[in-house]
């Protein structure tokens, strides 16, 4: 083996990477130290600056358990969740766009039959969304799940507040036969990613924004199609155009449309006190479309 130097060192190192068998790893692994050792190259940290480094890296794996994972926000402040969700959800026009799911979704959401409320008793401005699930070619997809996870109207989930017993701002639904769905929720409002663990340390270094707008989550799926794990995002948010994991996408920004108590809802009933309607089609690619394209 060539002794290195600082001119050889990762050519060396890469040659040795490309003599394993696993030919995944092998391309992995020979892109990661190219890429890394550009990085060192570019920056020229002082040794102080890379103990640093290993430190912070450290901590954020400590922080890490099964309700928090700070290596996830991580990946969301630095853009590269969202550049994992485009590079794995190409979809043809006219789908709706995926997003991040986030770290905040808890499996098994109690069933909510059609415009059933998933909030009560939760604070906040109450809510209706109302839409069809279709298809590219506009057919219907009967028995579409929409599951639902967000904030309350504190800016709080389910994670977050451990008084709390039970399901909290989640429910699974079911699109009817001409595919149509309604929920009922309270309005979310923006918040804040975590900022009291290594990455709010970073974020409190810099002048951007910590903020994400207001949104509600959503993961569909039906027999035949793409799953999609998505949002729906208030216009007008002040935090639209800064939102701290870069989730925002034009097409899922929609209104929530203000009405007065008195106003009649789409569940029917006649409502005592302000309310929000929010209208919203997703379309859904099925797998043969993108398997062709």
């Amino acid at each position: 083996m060539p002794y290195v130097t600082e001119k050889t060192l990762t050519d060396i190192v890469r040659e040795r990477w490309t003599n394993i068998p696993d030919a995944r790893l092998r391309q992995v692994m020979t892109a990661l130290v190219k890429h890394v050792h550009a990085f060192v190259r570019e920056i020229e940290p002082t040794q102080a600056e890379w103990a640093t480094a290993i430190d912070f890296l450290t901590r954020t794996g400590q922080m890490c358990d099964d309700k928090r994972q700070e290596f996830i926000l991580l990946s969301d402040v630095l853009g590269v969740s969202m550049l994992v969700d485009a590079i794995n959800h190409r979809r043809q026009s006219g789908a709706t766009p995926s997003t991040v799911e986030g770290p905040f979704h808890v499996a098994d959401a109690p069933p909510m039959s059609n415009g059933a409320n998933m909030a009560v008793n939760a604070p906040g401005i109450p809510c209706f969304v109302v839409g069809k699930v279709s298809g590219l070619k506009g057919e219907p997809v009967a028995g579409a799940t929409l599951d639902l996870w967000q904030t309350d109207g504190d800016g709080l989930y389910e994670a977050q507040r451990p008084d709390i017993e039970g399901p909290w701002m989640r429910g699974l639904y079911r699109a009817q036969d001409d595919g149509a769905y309604l929920i009922r929720t309270v309005a979310p409002i923006a918040y804040t990613i975590p900022m009291d663990g290594t990455i709010g340390e970073l974020m409190n270094r810099t002048d951007m924004s910590h903020m994400r707008p207001a949104h509600i989550h959503f993961a569909l799926s039906a027999p035949g199609y793409h799953g999609l794990v998505t949002h729906l995002f208030q216009s007008g948010d002040k935090w639209i155009n800064d939102d701290a994991v870069y989730g925002v996408k034009e097409p899922l920004i929609v209104d929530f449309k203000k009405l007065p108590a008195g106003s009649k809802a789409p569940s029917g009933e006649i409502m005592n006190e302000p309310f929000c309607v929010v209208h919203y089609d997703f379309v859904l690619e099925r797998k043969a479309q993108a398997a062709a394209a």
